[in-house]
C-alpha cells in the first residue's frame, strides 16, 4: 500500500494510495478567509447531541491493520458533544463558498484524485496515476464543483457528501459555522451508536437479513461494480438506516476527516479523558471508509478502523461532518 514513488523526486502522488491518496503538493499560498455577514440558522441546528461517558476505543477482534495501530482496546470518556447527523452535503458547502469567497485547494493546485471508474473512457487515457493503486488517476480541473473533472457537474447531488475537500478547507468551513472537526474518539463513539465491540454500527453483519447498511464496493475491485447497494460512486447522505445515535452513514460513502493528527501509536499515548490524538504530525486522521472500499483489499469500512491523509489531500471520496461542544 506505502510503496508509491516519492512525490518529491518522480510523482506527485504520495502514500496512503489504497483508501485515498496524498497528494503530495508542493505549498501554495491561502487567502485569507473572509467572513461575510450572513443569515443562516444557527450552527447547531440540526445538530445531534450526544451524552459523552465512557466507552471501548478500537478493534475488539484483532481483525484489523496493526500497522494502522487499530489496537489495543482502551477505554476513553469523553464530555457531552454535539455532531451533524450527516456529512455535509454539496449544497451547504455552496453556501458557504457563495457566502465567503472560499476557494478550495484542490482549485487552487488545479487538480485532485478521480477514482478511474467514475471517468468517461476517454478520459482515462493518459492520466498520471498512482503506481500502488492505479486506479487513482490525477485529473486537471477535478474540483468540489467538478467531481469528475471538466464537464462534470453537480446537478442532482445536492444531497451527496462534499468530495474534493482537503482536511485545511474542511477546517475553513468549521470555522465559517462555528463548529469543529470531531476529534478521532468522539468520531467512534458516535459511529457506534451506543453499541460496544461490533465492527459497524449495527452489529458484525455486513449485510444483516440480506440487507445493504452502506455504500461500499460491491462486486470484483477495481474492475466491477455492481452497484448491488444502489451506487457507484457518493450516495446521498441520508442514505440507508441510521445508527442507534440517528447518523447516517458513519460507515462507507465517504472518508470523514477529523481533527486529529494520525500516529500508530496514538492508542498508546493518549489522554484518557477527551483525547485529542499527537500534538504533531504529517497525516490526519480519516474514518469510515468510502464507496470504494472492498474487503479484498481495504477492510476499512469498520467503526473501529483507522486512516489518514495529508492535510492539502483531496480525492472523489473523502467529505467531512462538523461537531461542537455541547
Amino acid at each position: 500500500m506505502d510503496d508509491v514513488l516519492n512525490h518529491k523526486e518522480q510523482s506527485p502522488m504520495s502514500e496512503h494510495s489504497c483508501c485515498a491518496p496524498a497528494a503530495g503538493r508542493e505549498a501554495v499560498s491561502h487567502s485569507p478567509l473572509i467572513l461575510k455577514p450572513r443569515s443562516r440558522e444557527h450552527p447547531s441546528s440540526g445538530m445531534v447531541a450526544l451524552p459523552g461517558g465512557e466507552f471501548a476505543m478500537g478493534n475488539h477482534f484483532d481483525d484489523g491493520y496493526a500497522a494502522d495501530g487499530e489496537g489495543p482496546v482502551h477505554t476513553v470518556t469523553l464530555s457531552p458533544f454535539m455532531i451533524d447527523p450527516c456529512a455535509v452535503t454539496n449544497a451547504r458547502f455552496r453556501h458557504f463558498v457563495e457566502e465567503t469567497g472560499y476557494v478550495t485547494e484542490a482549485e487552487r493546485f488545479g487538480w485532485s484524485f478521480v477514482f478511474e471508474g467514475l471517468l468517461p473512457e476517454r478520459m482515462r487515457k493518459g492520466r498520471q496515476r498512482v503506481p500502488a493503486a492505479p486506479w487513482w488517476c490525477r485529473v486537471d480541473g477535478a474540483d468540489w464543483q467538478q467531481p469528475e473533472g471538466p464537464g462534470s457537474n453537480l446537478q442532482g447531488r445536492d444531497d451527496h457528501p462534499v468530495v474534493h475537500v482537503s482536511w485545511n478547507d474542511a477546517r475553513a468551513f468549521c470555522d465559517w459555522s462555528e463548529t469543529r472537526l470531531p476529534t478521532e474518539a468522539e468520531w467512534e463513539f458516535a459511529a457506534r451508536g451506543g453499541k460496544t465491540g461490533f465492527h459497524f454500527p449495527w452489529g458484525n453483519d455486513l449485510n444483516p437479513g440480506g440487507k445493504h447498511q452502506m455504500n461500499v464496493w460491491q462486486g470484483k475491485f477495481p474492475a466491477r461494480n455492481t452497484r448491488a447497494d444502489g451506487h457507484l460512486g457518493t450516495a446521498p447522505v441520508r442514505s440507508y438506516t441510521p445508527n442507534g445515535y440517528g447518523l447516517f452513514n458513519m460507515t462507507g460513502n465517504v472518508w470523514e476527516w477529523c481533527a486529529d493528527w494520525f500516529s500508530p501509536d496514538t492508542y498508546q499515548t493518549n489522554d484518557p479523558v477527551d483525547p485529542k490524538g499527537p500534538a504533531t504530525g504529517r497525516a490526519r486522521v480519516t474514518r469510515g471508509g468510502s464507496f470504494l472500499c472492498h474487503r479484498s483489499y481495504c477492510n476499512r469500512y469498520r467503526v473501529d478502523a483507522r486512516s489518514s491523509n495529508e492535510p492539502d489531500s483531496s480525492t472523489s471520496n473523502t467529505g467531512f461532518r462538523c461537531a461542537r461542544d455541547a
